[in-house]
């Protein structure tokens, strides 16, 4: 869920804002982020101290995926 979140979402996101819309720990969604940017599905963007998330193209198409099933079920 948390690639569908980035995709519908409106305004950036961090990883500390999307581990609360999410309901799970920082370090658990740190953990995950890491494993998502390994397999090129998300791009972390410096923006001061911060790191904005982003979507790669790959993260897009399976994002839209998980969203088309989710709204059939």
């Amino acid at each position: 869920m948390m690639l569908v979140t980035l995709l519908t979402s409106t305004h950036e996101h961090y990883a500390s804002s999307l581990a609360k819309v999410v309901d799970c720990t920082y370090s658990h969604i740190v953990k995950i982020l890491n494993e998502m940017n390994k397999a090129d599905l998300i791009t972390f963007k410096k923006s001061g101290r911060l790191k904005v998330l982003a979507l790669t193209k790959k993260g897009e198409e399976v994002a839209g995926c998980i969203e088309k099933i989710r709204q059939t079920l």
